[in-house]
């Protein structure tokens, strides 16, 4: 989604849970940080993640503004306060931006200029995540315009006179705009953190990179020059790091060619997109497909019943695919509601959401590929100017916050975790 653009678990009450918003945030001074915990890289080993030899299925969420938050002290603390929070509820990867292209605290100012402000920024969110027990799954380039995106690079080809084109496409074919955008991965991927002194590529506080937000190449629609730019990055990022988990950042259409354009796709606009979920996900150097649920916004004369009944046959599509044909695990990266839709109910969230937790659940107690989902997005008190309409404070939604936090328990339990995590420990101890 263009950024910015459930009664809650009784037992710890409405009060705890905000409580432990407002405590005290410790030394954040770079002596407090525990140096090493003996952190595991996640793997794949065929349609499943694993860590440390066990299936890991994943409960999470997405804050994309956790980097720009982090480079004003002021600001800092409702970093740390989300990812304290999303530990409290047992969620395991947060989904955050690892860009910023031009404009306001701008990670790179212009190709190949950082700003080591925000560079440390991005090194405070990694270090509190990892003292959280968060993983992070980093994402490096928007095919949107928020925060720069893949209009800022082609836009600075121009300005310098070496751009092929002014179309937004040109930043997936330009030689001129690769060669920006594997500086910046190269520079991202090796960057050494002020805090941990831990490089990023060596790193398992990030459970893996994301290539790009949402790719259209709307310019060909036979999707060769997305698959082209998508094959020559993802051999890149690993030949500079083969430590971590790559993924593409898709929406999940299916392509031109696709027998499913047709009986999964939405409507015929979307395999017209230059993007195809099993092509693009069937790249060697991809370890697991990613996709996106946004049903509320592809359909418009659906109603919300009708909705939720193709978010079932969307998902039930995408496992499929992984455990048959691609063979790799597939992560639903973004999910979410709008409250801004005409027959809009607040137990609509929670029904969806349960739909598709539950279609996750089933599948990681056959051993599916689905691997997890993440929701889009949670924020703490006082952001309204950064959410949009899918946006919200799990712990002022009491049903999604009981729901989440049920979801995360049972995954835990097939994982065999509980016992070896004390906060999951007493979290879903209590509700057996």
């Amino acid at each position: 989604m263009v950024s910015g653009n459930g009664m809650l678990y009784p037992i710890l009450g409405f009060a705890s849970c905000v409580a432990f918003i407002y405590m005290s945030f410790g030394d954040l001074k770079l002596s407090s940080f525990p140096r090493e915990r003996g952190l595991s890289f996640v793997e794949r080993n065929g349609t499943q993640f694993f860590l440390d030899g066990k299936p890991l299925y994943v409960n999470g969420w997405n804050s994309y503004w956790l980097m720009g938050h982090s480079v004003e002290e002021n600001t800092r603390p409702k970093v740390s306060a989300m990812l304290q929070a999303g530990a409290k509820m047992g969620l395991t990867v947060c989904r955050t931006w690892a860009f910023n292209d031009g404009g306001y605290n701008a990670l790179q100012i212009s190709p190949g200029q950082f700003d080591d402000r925000v560079f440390k920024a991005l090194d405070y969110v990694i270090a509190e995540a990892r003292k959280h027990g968060i993983r992070l799954l980093l994402s490096l380039v928007n095919n949107l315009q928020p925060y720069g995106g893949k209009t800022q690079y082609v836009n600075w080809a121009w300005q310098e006179g070496i751009g092929l084109s002014s179309s937004n496409d040109s930043f997936f074919y330009d030689p001129s705009i690769r060669k920006y955008f594997k500086n910046y991965v190269l520079t991202v991927l090796t960057r050494k953190n002020t805090i941990t002194g831990i490089e990023y590529r060596n790193d398992p506080t990030i459970f893996a990179w994301e290539l790009i937000n949402e790719p259209r190449c709307m310019t060909d629609p036979s999707g060769d020059t997305l698959q082209d730019w998508l094959e020559e990055m993802s051999a890149f990022i690993k030949s500079i790091d083969k430590n971590h988990l790559l993924t593409i950042g898709l929406e999940g259409f299916y392509g031109p060619k696709s027998p499913k354009k047709k009986s999964v796709n939405p409507e015929e606009w979307a395999s017209v997109l230059g993007s195809d979920f099993i092509r693009n996900s069937n790249i060697t150097h991809v370890d697991f497909a990613s996709v996106h649920i946004y049903a509320d916004q592809w359909f418009h004369h659906l109603g919300f019943e009708e909705k939720r009944v193709y978010v079932s046959k969307w998902m039930r599509s995408h496992i499929e695919d992984c455990d048959q044909e691609l063979k790799k695990p597939v992560m639903f990266t973004e999910y979410g509601l709008s409250d801004q839709n005409k027959d809009y109910q607040p137990s609509q969230r929670e029904q969806l959401y349960r739909t598709i937790l539950d279609i996750i659940y089933k599948s990681a107690k056959k051993k599916g590929s689905g691997a997890g989902a993440l929701v889009w997005q949670f924020f703490v008190e006082g952001m309204a100017e950064y959410s949009d309409d899918f946006g919200m404070v799990p712990w002022e939604s009491p049903q999604i916050y009981k729901l989440t936090v049920e979801h995360s328990c049972r995954l835990t339990r097939i994982q065999g975790l509980i016992q070896e995590n004390e906060n999951l420990k007493q979290l879903c101890s209590k509700r057996k």
